[in-house]
């Protein structure tokens, strides 16, 4: 029979033993080397009270995670430092399990009977609508505040059951509208057109149905906050949106066409004066900016025929041509004289028509 060592039988004995504090064992300063030790516990620090010497940065906190802050929260739920972030885009508590799919076996009749069971179905909706809503803006190269803003007016329109009548399609291209006005930057019609096959004529009127809607329902909501005694927060609000300026829409298409520096400015500043002198009275805002840029491009010596700005503006060449030679006459009045001093310009450049 094989015979333990000492050292061996010493390690099956403090196994053995229950676990006990080594009281003998102390953290002490090296510089003060009180006994007993001045210590203090801070920030996950270890330091000497008396001289400061942190004598270990990298403590572990053992007290428990389940802190609740319900003196700070507004609604006294009481939350806890626990569980995912809510989105604010989804509705529930969001803490549901959810079985993947494309599985065999037991584990493709448990997502069936999950599918059976869930009431999540809402969700799920939303989901798929946030998800065209994010190919559509990546696919018409528009940034995420963008894409986030038409999600949230989506889930408005969701949550309230109106439009019922109206297809998702519809609900979706008119959020991408608004929210790009919302955004600051702005599109046109037919860019929406584009991107979601919703004709041009049913973009604008659920436009206006959208627009009216979230305005009503941004007074209902404010005039509830106040009869409760509270305060509207201002940053949650829903704002009008205008028509679009001219000049809103120069600088994206001046790029667009490669135009240098200062093209994108003054065909912005001459789309306003001509709007604001009404020399264009009637017609799109697109024909104003077309006739704009190429009255700009031809001004400052970097012109553009008017079949390649109408592939950019998505108006026609002739209607190019015909709102340039409206705006042409009016030249003197429309064009800056700072615009062209010191040779950068030349009115002479100008076409007839």
């Amino acid at each position: 029979m094989a015979t333990m060592s000492p050292a061996a039988k010493a390690e099956a004995a403090a196994a053995a033993a229950p676990f006990r504090k080594n009281l003998s064992a102390h953290v002490i300063c090296g510089e003060c080397k009180e006994v007993p030790p001045n210590l203090e516990f801070d920030s996950h620090q270890t330091t000497c009270g008396t001289c400061g010497l942190v004598l270990g940065d990298r403590g572990i906190d053992m007290g428990s995670e389940w802190r609740t802050f319900s003196n700070d929260d507004q609604n006294s739920d009481d939350p806890s430092r626990v569980g995912d972030a809510m989105n604010p885009l989804l509705n529930g508590d969001q803490l549901e399990t959810s079985i993947a799919s494309g599985a065999s076996g037991r584990a493709r009749d448990l997502y069936r009977a999950q599918n059976k069971q869930s009431s999540d179905k809402a969700n799920k909706q939303l989901l798929a609508a946030y998800k065209e809503i994010g190919a559509m803006c990546d696919g018409f190269n528009i940034q995420k505040n963008v894409a986030d803003t038409a999600k949230y007016l989506f889930k408005i329109v969701d949550d309230n059951k109106v439009f019922k009548g109206k297809s998702q399609d519809v609900l979706i291209a008119g959020c991408i509208f608004i929210a790009c006005r919302q955004c600051k930057v702005p599109r046109s019609f037919t860019e929406i057109f584009a991107v979601t096959k919703v004709s041009r004529k049913e973009i604008g009127r659920i436009y206006k149905a959208l627009e009216k809607f979230f305005t009503q329902h941004n007074d209902a909501r404010k005039a509830a906050v106040l009869a409760s005694g509270g305060v509207p927060d201002n940053n949650d609000t829903y704002t009008a949106t205008t028509s679009t300026k001219p000049s809103d829409l120069c600088n994206r298409f001046c790029n667009m066409l490669d135009l240098p520096y200062p093209i994108p400015r003054i065909s912005g500043e001459l789309s306003d004066k001509v709007t604001a002198m009404g020399i264009l009275a009637g017609r799109s805002p697109l024909s104003v900016v077309a006739a704009a840029i190429y009255m700009a491009c031809h001004l400052m010596g970097d012109p553009r025929t008017p079949k390649v700005i109408s592939t950019v503006v998505h108006v026609s060449d002739g209607t190019i041509r015909g709102a340039y030679k409206q705006i042409y006459p009016q030249r003197e009045r429309l064009i800056d004289p700072e615009w062209i001093k010191d040779g950068k310009g030349d009115m002479n450049k100008l076409p007839v028509g």
